[in-house]
């Protein structure tokens, strides 16, 4: 299967690309389009994207960063693969491929706030602490009332470690 996709860095030509296919998963909330240029090349040490070989379109996008305070945290703050391309475990392949470059090798711990609603990230964040065999803590993060307007759910924090690679 590994083979029909690659798995690279963004830079800021996948921005596009990556704000459609966020735009388009239809749970995630969505940044404007330079946010999302400006990530990819800004902060591509700690993200990465999912091209399809046969049509060479961005299918999967993490976007992660090193906690400015915790030098051994890597915050995952989106996660997006294409509804087509679901049930291939590929969010947990990024996962993994962002924990075992060189950018992350004082990583120990992964985090991420996670709405209650979003089963999916939920399966994918406790399905790393048990691939690493490790702690996991949920907790009160971000409340609704945090974000401006309405409709916004609570968002928990999750920490995953500590974890050796």
């Amino acid at each position: 299967m590994t083979t029909e996709y690659h798995f690279r860095k963004p830079n800021k030509d996948d921005g596009a690309s990556v704000w459609e296919l966020v735009k388009h998963t239809g749970n995630l909330d969505l940044n404007s389009s330079y946010s999302y240029v400006m990530w990819c090349e800004i902060f591509s040490d700690t993200s990465i994207v999912i091209v399809r070989r046969d049509t060479q379109k961005v299918v999967g996008f993490i976007s992660g960063f090193i906690h400015p305070e915790r030098e051994d945290t890597l915050f995952i703050w989106q996660v997006a693969v294409h509804e087509s391309e679901r049930g291939n475990g590929l969010a947990t392949k990024m996962l993994l491929q962002l924990l075992d470059r060189d950018t992350s090798e004082n990583v120990h711990y992964v985090e991420a706030t996670v709405s209650p609603s979003n089963t999916p990230s939920k399966r994918l964040f406790l399905g790393l602490a048990r691939k690493f065999e490790t702690n996991w803590v949920i907790s009160d993060y971000f409340t609704s009332d945090d974000f401006p307007g309405l409709g916004h759910e609570e968002e928990l924090l999750f920490k995953i470690g500590p974890f050796e690679k």
